[in-house]
């Protein structure tokens, strides 16, 4: 496919997803999805970094008489719904402000694994149950953005349920249950050329790893990570329209992300 067919193909592509009004005028998909969790006092993170914090510079009448409120805040890179940029685990590879917008956008899948997962803390999802999904789907993961659905975002924010420990500091670390990634599920990944990969627990890498491979394996061919994604479980099954925008952390190896989806119509 030569340049020109294949512009032509990504725009006829976007114009049958957003769909057109009888005056030719675009119409956009009002059935968004917020996979993001709100930062607040309760937002979880890694037990060793810092948690969220949020300061009133003022709020309240002014002098002038009219309302203003202003406030300040201070996160970790790697908190809450964000993205693990290549960087992380990878040195060399994309940093956050250098990760496409081609790559955080687009056709996506939201893979059901909840029922093989079945509540194990130290699951690892394999290659193998990635393509068996697909296979009974009928669908090429080439190019898309996978999500997983675990089942482990309807514990969020209780700590203990969600990361396995409600302790914090070094000595929490291996006290840390969720379901990741496997090695082998990372290079499926990479050998189908998707675009991005998420999932609704603290790290692609499950709680127990200690060598993180499925960070190295992605990050080494430049395929960020979301974490700590909300709502998956209100679109399992579906092929879906996905927007996922961080903070644009210049230098960064991760930053807080805002990401939503559409059910294909």
């Amino acid at each position: 496919m030569n340049k020109a067919a294949a512009l032509l193909h990504v725009i006829c592509s976007f114009l049958l997803l957003m769909g057109c009004q009888q005056k030719g005028e675009l119409s956009f998909p009002s059935n968004w999805v917020d996979l993001s969790h709100s930062y607040d006092s309760t937002t979880l993170y890694w037990p060793t970094s810092p948690v969220f914090k949020m300061d009133t510079v003022f709020e309240g009448q002014t002098d002038k008489g009219y309302y203003y409120s202003a406030y300040q805040f201070c996160t970790a890179e790697h908190g809450g719904t964000h993205m693990d940029a290549p960087v992380h685990f990878a040195e060399g590879k994309q940093e956050v402000d250098q990760v496409p917008l081609k790559t955080l956008t687009g056709e996506g899948v939201v893979v059901d694994l909840a029922s093989i997962v079945n509540g194990n803390a130290d699951y690892l999802i394999t290659a193998k149950d990635l393509q068996q999904w697909f296979d009974l789907k009928k669908i090429d993961p080439s190019g898309k953005i996978i999500l997983m659905h675990t089942g482990f975002g309807k514990f969020w924010p209780d700590a203990k349920k969600y990361l396995g420990t409600d302790m914090r500091g070094d000595e929490a670390v291996p006290q840390l249950h969720f379901p990741g990634l496997s090695e082998d599920g990372a290079n499926w990944a990479v050998e189908k050329k998707v675009k991005s990969i998420g999932l609704d627990t603290p790290s692609i890498d499950y709680g127990q790893s200690t060598d993180f491979m499925a960070h190295r394996v992605l990050f080494a061919a430049n395929i960020p990570a979301f974490e700590n994604l909300a709502n998956l479980d209100k679109l399992v099954d579906h092929q879906v329209w996905v927007v996922a925008l961080p903070m644009k952390l210049k230098g960064g190896s991760g930053a807080p992300l805002r990401i939503i989806a559409a059910v294909h119509q």
